[in-house]
């Protein structure tokens, strides 16, 4: 099942990344709030590229709303349709793909399941509000923070990761 799910997904994000590459600027980007630790929604695209061996991207329309301790992630097709959610608390984290429901230790395995790659989650909320916090392995790029882009590498471990957030109006 957990190969079913990889293809799905693989299919529906080089679907959104081919659609995104198509659209160019066509959707403008908002412009993120200020530093506010209230804000706790965001919507928008997220690329995450891994340089392994076969290489790997993941390509999905996002809305996310809370912060690392809880939250919730939709990932979605260039279609707009649900291609997983994401819940997590102190309690529990889950993966709802539409058709298997998985229960992960933590958030950060279980983004790591649906993304491909560990993603530092407490640096990312707050790359989001504009403070650049630093997280072991990864550099965040957040000059073009106020135009809602956000741009993060992690060179180690290897393999590098490249991660790219683009927020919507």
């Amino acid at each position: 099942m957990d190969a079913v799910l990889t293809r799905r997904l693989g299919l529906l994000a080089s679907l959104w990344f081919a659609t995104v590459f198509i659209a160019g600027c066509a959707q403008t980007p908002r412009a993120a709030a200020p530093n506010d630790a209230e804000v706790s929604s965001w919507t928008g695209r997220i690329s995450l590229q891994v340089q392994s061996e076969p290489p790997q991207a993941f390509f999905a329309g996002f809305e996310l709303k809370g912060s690392a301790a809880q939250g919730e992630l939709v990932l979605n097709s260039p279609l707009g349709n649900s291609l997983a959610l994401l819940r997590w608390s102190a309690e529990e984290a889950v993966l709802d793909s539409g058709n298997q429901i998985q229960r992960f230790a933590s958030v950060g395995e279980l983004i790591e399941k649906a993304t491909g790659a560990a993603l530092p989650v407490p640096a990312l909320f707050d790359w989001l509000r504009g403070k650049n916090t630093a997280a072991d392995g990864w550099t965040a790029d957040l000059t073009q923070q106020a135009e809602g882009r956000i741009s993060a590498s992690r060179s180690i471990p290897l393999p590098r990761a490249d991660l790219r957030v683009v927020l919507a109006r």
